[in-house]
Parts: C-alpha cells; structure tokens; sequence
C-alpha cells in the first residue's frame, strides 16, 4: 500500500494531464521511502456531475484519498502526507495560476483485519 484515488472534476481535463498527475503522485509515494513499491496504486475518477462553491460552473477540484495498512507512526503519516501534496501541489501549480481550482488530501489507515490482500506483482516487478 498506499493505494491513492483522485477524484476530480471533469471541467479540469482540458487544464490538467490526469495521467501525468497519477504518474507524479506515484513517484511521490515512492519517494517517501515508506511504501513498498510494488504496494503502490495510484488511480483517478472523472465526476462529470458536481456543484461547487456559488455554483460557478468554472471552479473545479482535484480530491487526494490515500488509504494504507497501519503500522506506520504519526511522523512517518505526516511527512508522507506532506511529500505526496507537495508533489500535487507542484504539478497542479500552472492550472491553479489561472483557473478556480480546489485541491485537498487526506490520508488514513485501513484495518488490516478486514482487508485481506493478494498478488503476484513483486513477482514481475524490473529489478533497477
């Protein structure tokens, strides 16, 4: 784990290269140094139906969930958090410049007791 879900607006598409988002959050994650590479998920959903703020349809948001298995201390959470909303943050900064765009994350723990888990990616992972 971790496995991290973008929720975003569809108005941003023509703003914002989704899959260069998921790529930089992947790498992010990576970066932490505290999830296993072949645990890591990045994924994104497109919500065509949304009302945000006043109603403008020209605001849109990119919404950050990142769930993992418990295990890892306060500190470790927190600069994990910080290093994965810097990145989106910093990929996102030119479409914030010049639109209305909303940008959150939260990461949290799943119980590992309800959330058994299985796979054969380690096995195909290139060593590097």
């Amino acid at each position: 784990m971790p496995h991290i879900i973008v929720d975003y607006s569809g108005n941003i598409e023509d703003r914002v290269d989704m899959a260069g988002l998921c790529e930089a959050l992947r790498k992010a994650a990576a970066d932490t140094g505290v999830f296993p590479l072949a645990g890591i998920r990045v994924r994104a959903f497109r919500a065509d139906c949304t009302a945000i703020a006043d109603g403008n349809p020209a605001h849109g948001y990119v919404d950050i969930s990142v769930r993992l298995r418990d295990g890892r201390d306060l500190a470790t959470r927190k600069a994990a958090t910080a290093l994965i909303f810097s990145a989106a943050e910093g990929f996102l900064a030119p479409a914030m410049r010049s639109h209305s765009i909303a940008l959150s994350m939260e990461m949290r723990d799943i119980d590992p007791e309800l959330s058994p888990k299985t796979g054969t990616i380690r096995n195909h992972l290139t060593k590097g």
